[in-house]
């Protein structure tokens, strides 16, 4: 894609560099956590259906990496998380917000990214020790009418 930038005296064309990207080098597959915050919902207008989700990422340098996301934005170019997939594949979601917070263990990252509905799968994780089941129940008491 060419890009035409207008100078004082003539048009030239200007080559499209590659997309800004966060690149998670180690560690495992980020978790998504879908979210529903409405302010989120006018940030992913777009033919495809999609949603919202938060990772929290560890990095060296938070505010750096903040402001490579605003630069793109700012010059109107998206920025990518890219991270590897439980199968190994390198994947990639668009990122929409960032912020960043200060720990004892060094900068995490706060990344809003879009995840199209068909790359979303839920997982649920119940524990069976919380619930008190009762060994001692015999069924419901029919002797009594409806």
């Amino acid at each position: 894609m060419v890009r035409f930038i207008e100078n004082i005296f003539k048009w030239f064309p200007v080559e499209m560099t590659e997309p800004e990207k966060i690149t998670i080098v180690e560690g495992p597959t980020p978790t998504f956590e879908l979210v529903s915050d409405p302010w989120l919902h006018s940030l992913i207008e777009s033919p495809l259906p999609s949603r919202v989700a938060m990772c929290r990422v560890r990095a060296f340098n938070g505010p750096a990496l903040v402001e490579r996301c605003y630069r793109a934005w700012h010059a109107g170019e998206p920025i990518y998380l890219e991270f590897r997939d439980e199968e190994g594949l390198t994947d990639q979601a668009s990122i929409i917000a960032v912020r960043w917070m200060e720990q004892d263990e060094g900068d995490m990252l706060l990344l809003w990214v879009r995840l199209e509905e068909t790359d979303i799968e839920i997982e649920f994780d119940i524990d069976f020790d919380d619930f008190d089941f009762d060994d001692d129940f015999d069924g419901p008491d029919l002797s009594t009418p409806f």
